[in-house]
């Protein structure tokens, strides 16, 4: 079995301003830098004969590249936890509809839906066992952040296994965003 997602990487520039977010919670094992990415849909388990199945299906997605603008930070709770610290996305439609047809062109493909609402978002960091007073501070010190915008042209399919100390992930086919042509089913 492997461990899939599908994910825009993220640039260099960006991921050093992300960087800089990464302190001040003591309580947080932040992200390390070079796995700073943005999931579009995470796949979860599969037999290694679908891996191509599902890259072939990923290769049938059109979508326009689109410009995109890191801002703000947020956190999820849990059961009234904290559990991990994220920067967001500002609003962008382009990267909405990337979603929406990547989930489903997987869906068509086999693949179970992705019950969760689409929250767009890098994970900075995660935690065990935090209370929203832990993170109010660096919420309130890191909510105007912004990282100058970038454009999008590709996503990649991930595989994902945990290491000791982290997560590694492994790019395993980047797909070029390429504009829909006249005439041709979109996907």
């Amino acid at each position: 079995m492997i461990r899939l997602f599908v994910a825009i990487p993220i640039p260099h520039e960006q991921r050093q301003r992300l960087k800089s977010l990464c302190n001040g919670v003591r309580e947080a094992r932040w992200t390390n830098e070079e796995n700073f990415h943005l999931t579009l849909r995470f796949i979860g388990e599969v037999e290694e004969p679908e891996l191509d199945n599902v890259s072939a299906a990923l290769s049938m997605v059109r979508s326009e590249p689109f410009e995109m603008t890191l801002s703000g930070v947020g956190h999820f709770e849990s059961r009234k936890r904290v559990r991990s610290l994220w920067a967001g996305v500002m609003p962008c439609l382009p990267l909405t509809v990337l979603q929406e047809r990547i989930e489903s062109v997987l869906s068509r493909n086999g693949l179970p839906p992705d019950g969760r609402k689409f929250s767009p978002h890098i994970t900075l960091g995660r935690m065990k066992q935090g209370s929203p007073e832990y993170v109010r501070d660096w919420l309130e010190g890191n909510g105007v952040f912004r990282a100058p915008p970038f454009v999008v042209e590709s996503f990649t399919l991930f595989e994902s296994y945990r290491a000791q100390t982290s997560a590694i992930y492994t790019p395993l086919n980047e797909i070029p965003l390429v504009p829909q042509k006249v005439n041709e089913e979109i996907l």
